[in-house]
């Protein structure tokens, strides 16, 4: 069966270290924010979760609970500005719900109903939603929500579910996912998606942190469980060097 976790670990740029664990342990859970300044919400135990916990840097703090308990759903924003969206609630859901670092609030319905997909944004006004599983079926649909609605924008290349998602609605990153299990990657610059640099190790159900021009992605499902951390570098901004000649 599967085991459920509380582990958390930080990473400092070229290793892993085990901190304070989550206060519940759960799987299919969704994560927003900062190695100093994050937020995780939903996921299941025995049962869906509604459960909320903020982290410090160092420990994790019980907070007030999302209105619909769910797991397979997808997050974005911050600590104290995030949105949880989609995921399994006895069906697959519609429901989008946005936090203001106190309490979880409804917000607009995503156009159709999705599980297991991803998501990237700066705030729970400004979010991309992509991929996932939509009638079960996996899905290359990308859509974008303004605080208060969502809508349809480019889709993605390739169709996948539990793919990960990194960065804003602008300038976001997709890699991973399945079915087949996949290591492609696709970078969103706001207008459409354009496939980039693949992952080295194939894999779904992973984690990623960054923006879609220096990001991270760990662990995830090959099958086996990966315990693989890569780094992703796209293209840097332009610079400028100066020539003295005589």
């Amino acid at each position: 069966g599967t085991t459920i976790l509380a582990v958390t670990e930080s990473w400092n740029g070229s290793a892993w270290t085990t901190v304070n664990s989550l206060n519940t342990g759960r799987g299919g859970l969704a994560g927003v924010g900062l190695q100093t300044a994050g937020l995780a919400f939903g996921g299941y135990i025995s049962s869906n979760s509604a459960a909320t916990e903020k982290f410090n840097g160092t420990s994790w703090t019980s907070v007030n609970s999302m209105n619909t308990a769910r797991r397979f759903l997808s997050g974005a924003g911050t600590q104290t500005s995030a949105l949880g969206f989609g995921g399994y609630a006895g069906g697959v859901e519609t429901a989008t719900e946005s936090y203001n670092g106190t309490t979880w609030t409804a917000g607009g319905a995503l156009p159709a109903a999705r599980q297991a997909g991803a998501g990237a944004g700066s705030s729970n006004t400004a979010v991309l939603a992509f991929g996932g599983l939509i009638s079960d079926s996996p899905s290359n649909s990308a859509v974008s929500y303004n605080g208060s609605a969502w809508t349809a924008v480019a889709s993605m290349n390739t169709p996948k579910a539990r793919t990960a998602g990194i960065g804003t609605q602008t300038a976001a990153l997709n890699f991973g996912g399945n079915p087949p299990t996949t290591a492609a990657t696709e970078s969103w610059n706001g207008t459409s998606w354009t496939t980039t640099g693949s992952l080295n190790t194939a894999r779904y159900n992973l984690g990623g942190a960054g923006t879609n021009t220096v990001g991270l992605g760990f662990g995830g499902d090959g099958p086996p469980i990966s315990s693989a951390t890569e780094e992703f570098t796209g293209p840097g901004a332009p610079t400028t060097k100066t020539i003295t000649t005589s």
